[in-house]
């Protein structure tokens, strides 16, 4: 039976940016529903509004959904969960260059990060659980995706070099999100 997945991008990309496509694409030609959230006003993003598009997109939450999600767009997944009263269990996640600390480059994104997540609730109801993060990330500090992993007791990967997952950077497909996500999603 195909999973629902959602894509979740981040600060100053669209569904079109990166490897958010082609991910799709494999998804759904694995018989998958696939989404790919358009989170709003994205070079100015304001965290009201991005948690509003999580709750009008995303229906339906069980053990056959699963989130990818890049950058900004993994500590707003966490904050639309957080949020859900009860929270139900869940497929489970991967997060592409998390973070939930402040990134000091970036201060307007501060009402992000400013409220810690209630991680052991998180944790509770989503069955698996990856980071990944690239030693090099010039955005987001390696350092900070490994606190984020270790604070959601996920799976951390690290590669030596992808910066920060962006079609700048290289990145049109990201093999290692898709074979994370078959296995989390073969695994259950």
């Amino acid at each position: 039976m195909g999973k629902q997945i959602h894509i979740i991008h981040g600060y100053g990309a669209s569904p079109s940016s990166h490897w958010f496509p082609w991910l799709k694409e494999k998804l759904i030609a694995d018989d998958h529903q696939v989404s790919v959230l358009h989170m709003p006003n994205s070079s100015d993003p304001k965290k009201e509004g991005w948690l509003e598009t999580l709750a009008n997109k995303i229906k339906n939450l069980d053990t056959n959904t699963y989130f990818v999600a890049h950058s900004l767009g993994s500590i707003t997944l966490l904050n639309y969960l957080e949020q859900l009263d009860p929270l139900p269990e869940f497929g489970g996640f991967i997060l592409v260059s998390g973070f939930s600390e402040r990134l000091s480059s970036l201060p307007s994104l501060d009402p992000f990060t400013v409220k810690e997540v209630d991680y052991q609730k998180i944790i509770s109801a989503a069955n698996s659980r990856a980071v990944i993060a690239a030693k090099d990330d010039y955005i987001v500090p390696c350092e900070l995706s490994q606190n984020f992993s270790k604070q959601l007791d996920a799976s951390f990967y690290s590669v030596e070099k992808g910066g920060h997952f962006l079609e700048d950077d290289g990145f049109i497909t990201f093999q290692l999100v898709y074979d994370i996500l078959n296995n989390m999603m073969k695994a259950v």
